[in-house]
């Protein structure tokens, strides 16, 4: 019987300071904007500015990626003529 009292005591505690919170997140402002929240996906964002190390890598690996993707077409086109006899 004991365990409940300390149970009710701990979710008391807790719904206090759920409650505190969200009193501070209402008096900080978190909840005056409802309107940007729901159409900020429609904006545009920023230019993002590449490092140049970044960009040189990011060419490097579709290189190598178009490099791969060739050798396994023509793999595949080698397969095909095996089996079709062509």
């Amino acid at each position: 019987m004991s365990v409940v009292f300390i149970l009710v005591f701990v979710a008391i505690i807790m719904a206090g300071a759920f409650l505190v919170a969200f009193i501070w997140a209402v008096k900080s402002g978190q909840y005056e904007d409802i309107y940007t929240p729901s159409v900020r996906i429609l904006f545009e964002d920023p230019p993002v500015k590449e490092a140049e190390n970044s960009s040189d890598q990011s060419q490097l690996a579709e290189r190598e990626k178009g490099k791969k993707e060739k050798s396994l077409s023509d793999l595949s086109h080698k397969k095909e003529i095996v089996i079709n006899g062509h």
